[in-house]
């Protein structure tokens, strides 16, 4: 059974934008006001460099999940925002629960779904990052999730990952029925890519019909803004308050007769963090119609 407002956020390859749109969605979720909680199941565990923190080894979720015990829950990473850390270790879960489950024990979908509705009543969204490659770890999270979002960009390899994770799709509506498809982003597609976008669209439509809908928001590929955000564990909204603050520090130094200090290389994040406003008040409608589906059926 679906736990409720939990989304997985997942595509069959890597450099899509899965961290970046679970860490963006969910610090403008929680500074709208809603509880909000991420779960990395990302071995690679990037969400910890996106908010800022210090990268762990995917341990302690791993003993969560494992043992049973609470989630090993990081608490006020922003305000209203919790965050589940994945990392290495985390890629040690697929192995581990299918002994246990080979055993007759429980998989690591039932796992998951234990250690997430224990705590689901505290939190008004919660956003699970997966990886790319752990196929039993996407499945995990598509076996407890109530809805799936899908960002893709626009080369073949990522629209074949996006057929993979179609197809996963259909396997975990057979143990989680009341799982949707949210939608499918465009990632690194920008404004004036008209033919490429319209072509895009065209081939995902191929793809996933009218299982789900294609985003009318889209983000922009800015690589300064991406390597300055995880550099820095900002979000794009922060980014854009720190990227004027640099402007003023660059102008000051040169009106002084001073060489300016290093410091952001992205100039203006403002366009950026409109599109992660977009894709989030897109993502909670979307998933405002999805209850009413479900409860309807």
């Amino acid at each position: 059974m679906a736990i409720t407002r939990t989304v997985a956020v997942a595509q069959g390859k890597g450099g899509v934008g899965k961290t970046s749109v679970t860490t963006n969605v969910a610090g403008l979720a929680a500074l709208a006001g809603l509880r909000t909680l991420v779960v990395d199941c990302d071995p690679q565990g990037n969400v910890a460099r996106d908010l800022g923190l210090e990268p762990g080894t995917g341990s302690p979720l791993l003993s969560a999940l494992v043992s049973g015990s609470p989630l090993p829950i990081t608490r006020a990473v922003r305000a209203g925002l919790d965050v589940v850390e994945g990392g290495p270790e985390v890629a040690d879960l697929s192995g581990l629960m299918y002994a246990r489950s080979a055993r007759g024990g429980g998989n690591l979908a039932q796992s998951l779904h234990a250690s997430l509705a224990a705590v689901a009543d505290d939190y008004d969204l919660i956003l699970i990052d997966t990886p790319p490659g752990e196929k039993v770890l996407v499945e995990a999270a598509l076996g407890v999730a109530a809805a799936v979002l899908i960002p893709t960009r626009a080369d073949d390899a990522s629209l074949d990952g996006l057929a993979r994770v179609a197809e996963r799709f259909v396997v975990a509506r057979e143990t989680n029925p009341e799982l949707r498809l949210a939608g499918v982003l465009l990632f690194a597609v920008g404004a004036r890519s008209r033919r490429l976008e319209s072509s895009v669209r065209r081939s995902i439509q191929s793809i996933v019909g009218n299982a789900a809908p294609i985003f009318e928001a889209r983000v922009r590929h800015l690589e300064s803004a991406a390597v300055d955000s995880r550099r820095a564990g900002m979000l794009a909204h922060e980014l854009e308050g720190a990227a004027i603050e640099d402007r003023r520090a660059r102008l000051a130094a040169l009106r002084a007769g001073k060489a300016p200090a290093d410091g952001l290389l992205v100039r203006n994040a403002e366009g950026l963090a409109s599109d992660y406003e977009a894709v989030t008040r897109e993502l909670l409608t979307r998933l405002a119609q999805i209850e009413e589906e479900v409860g309807a059926a």
